[in-house]
């Protein structure tokens, strides 16, 4: 007789093996880094903005699965859409047919954007990146991509080439033609342009990598240039997007900015189906599928997939009632006004920035002789060094996740659930200042914690 399968069996005989598991048949250097740095916790279950370990103890989420969890985890309203679609048995994904929920995410999405007209449903931040390269190359008949310097697109091939970190580039040439220029060089965007075979810039409004938002006026005018040139503009808000920075987009922070394509996913999955979105202006689509033989020109085996489509129903639904973005700006302005109060006390602390729930944390160079010669020596190793010494210790100590904003940055990201109240607020706040504090007085845990990070980095070259 075949036995059932049991998820709760094999988790309570297996769990235990989870990080020997990963080091054995997964990414074996994921396992290794959390040892290191002390992030190999055991979370037994999460709920909202907060997950819990064995033992009881509560930890404030500060990084959102980076962005993914917009509703924070687990959700009620989006549980429930998904119990509610498993239910109903539906004749999913027959591609021959047109189902209603992908239209209804579709309709409701657009609302959000009236200059936009149609979407097509992938399943990644990536995807629909690939997505809006594909669509603005088609229809310009054009070949070469503009990026902006230490911008993030994605991983996969086409996005590989529009990423300005070269880490992650490195070892996977050819890529797509493509021209790296600064956030907020018009200069060097026009003179891009005249080349004459450009079909598109795309640029996340507010970078992920180190938290830097366009100049005031920079995405308007690039679009007056880019169409002038009959090139498109592209929005990455894969990040940025559904109410994250304290406006659905964050190009609405900036009036008259009407991308041609525009980039979402992860808060959309409600933290559950991935999904990914490109949305895009009618003659951009009608170019690309062009004829009924070009019906499946570009298309996702899972996309539209009734599940994802489901909970990218419930999360609009839930901020709509729940006023999600509104409470993003609210404890957003909370949050970033009381960390910049702190930089004039901490020499240390150089710059906050950021909009609504995405601020940047930045550490700079010190002014007195002893603080100066160990961030020099953290430098030395590596930098980036002392950021993640801030790290370790909000979760060691405050229990509190976050992460650095990109590799060799002394920058700190904050994105937390777009739930977060102004408790949790004042939470980080109040155990940030503690480590600031620890720091700025020589804390021996935390510089010595600094001196394994450094013969970790040393012994990494």
């Amino acid at each position: 007789m075949t036995k059932e399968f049991d998820l709760a069996a094999l988790l309570a005989e297996r769990g235990a093996e989870r990080y020997e598991l990963h080091a054995r048949h997964l990414n074996h250097q994921l396992p290794r880094m959390l040892h290191t740095i002390g992030f190999d916790k055991v979370y037994e279950r999460a709920e909202g903005a907060h997950f819990w370990d064995a033992d009881g103890n509560d930890y404030l989420d500060m990084l959102a699965g980076f962005a993914v969890m917009g509703l924070g985890r687990h959700h009620p309203v989006v549980r429930k859409a998904l119990h509610d679609v498993l239910d109903a048995s539906l004749a999913d994904l027959t591609r021959f047919d047109c189902p209603p929920l992908p239209g209804l995410l579709a309709e409701k999405l657009l609302s959000y954007s009236p200059h936009l007209d149609r979407v097509f449903f992938g399943n990644s931040g990536t995807e629909a990146v690939e997505t809006a390269l594909k669509f603005a190359r088609y229809a310009t008949g054009r070949q070469r991509i503009l990026y902006c310097t230490h911008a993030f697109h994605g991983l996969t091939a086409g996005s590989l080439s529009v990423n300005g970190e070269d880490g992650f580039r490195k070892g996977f040439a050819p890529l797509l033609p493509d021209t790296a220029i600064p956030l907020g060089d018009l200069d060097a965007l026009a003179r891009e342009l005249r080349k004459g075979d450009v079909a598109a810039l795309i640029v996340e409004p507010v970078q992920g990598k180190g938290v830097h938002e366009a100049p005031p006026g920079y995405l308007l005018a690039a679009q007056e240039l880019l169409h002038r040139h009959k090139a498109l503009l592209i929005a990455d808000e894969v990040q940025t997007g559904l109410g994250r920075t304290g406006t659905f987009y964050a190009y609405q922070h900036e009036d008259g900015v009407e991308p041609d394509l525009v980039c979402v996913a992860k808060a959309l999955s409600g933290g559950y189906v991935p999904v990914g979105a490109t949305l895009g202006k009618d003659w951009i689509f009608q170019k690309v599928y062009s004829s009924m033989d070009r019906v499946q020109v570009h298309s996702a085996s899972f996309g539209s997939n009734a599940q994802a489509m489901a909970a990218g129903l419930a999360v609009l639904s839930v901020m709509e009632n729940e006023e999600i973005v509104a409470n993003a700006a609210a404890v957003g302005e909370r949050l970033k006004t009381r960390l910049a109060e702190l930089v004039d006390r901490y020499e240390l602390l150089a710059d906050v920035r950021g909009r609504g729930l995405m601020i940047g944390i930045e550490f700079g160079r010190p002014r007195s002789l002893k603080l100066r010669s160990r961030w020099t020596m953290l430098q030395a190793a590596r930098k980036g060094l002392f950021a993640q010494m801030v790290v370790v210790p909000l979760l060691q100590r405050h229990r509190i996740l976050t992460q650095v904003s990109g590799d060799h940055l002394e920058v700190i990201k904050l994105i937390p659930p777009l739930i977060i109240d102004t408790d949790d607020a004042d939470r980080f706040v109040d155990a940030f200042t503690e480590v600031m504090e620890d720091a700025h007085n020589g804390g021996g845990l935390m510089w010595d914690f600094g001196k394994t990070l450094v013969k970790q980095a040393v012994a990494n070259r």
